[in-house]
């Protein structure tokens, strides 16, 4: 028996092609995880699709990256599978660890994307490290200006109002006011 496995990382995206393909592939049951990054530890419906499978049966997928999370968590899965006398079969990617060649590339392409997870991660870092050097702020815009945060100072300290008053003046929560205001006394030291 097959048994199917999709995922998608986002709400916002669709699960439609990877079912139809599933179905396409004679996938008898289909399990799907969405809204689930694949480097999430847990995922519910990859696990139950995993204790589904009985030896003989084979664990379908639409794309390698739906279902691993690194080349290690790959290649134990796999052992795991053919351990369990399972076979898998990635569509789009043509592997099917039926055959001898079907095992050489699913590990030479978990290897693939594994270096490519890396690499990309590299640039993202690297980036972040440029941007910084020419002054850019990374992350959110602060919820407060320089100004709003020394007119919260000077009303805190000149006339006793409290932190909560002014944070309800600004349209802000206390804490992020708080924050503010320690940051900027840090700053002037």
């Amino acid at each position: 028996m097959k048994i199917g496995y999709a995922r998608v990382s986002t709400c916002d995206q669709n699960l439609d092609l990877q079912i139809r393909a599933l179905k396409a592939a004679d996938c008898a049951k289909i399990f799907r995880d969405e809204g689930i990054s694949a480097v999430a530890a847990d995922r519910p419906n990859f696990s139950a699709a995993l204790e589904s499978l009985n030896s003989g049966d084979t664990l379908v997928i639409w794309k390698m990256d739906r279902a691993f999370r690194s080349l290690i968590h790959a290649l134990n899965v796999l052992e795991e599978l053919e351990r369990r006398g399972i076979e898998f079969q990635s569509l789009t990617d043509d592997i099917n660890t039926a055959t001898a060649m079907g095992r050489f590339v699913y590990q030479i392409r978990n290897a693939f994307s594994e270096l490519e997870r890396a690499l990309i991660s590299e640039r993202t870092r690297a980036g972040m490290a440029a941007a910084r050097e020419r002054g850019v702020t990374l992350g959110r815009p602060p919820k407060l200006t320089e100004k709003q945060i020394e007119r919260a100072r000077r009303e805190i300290e000149g006339s006793g109002k409290t932190i909560a008053h002014m944070a309800r003046t600004f349209g802000v929560a206390p804490i992020t006011l708080s924050r503010a205001l320690k940051r900027d006394g840090q700053q002037d030291q």
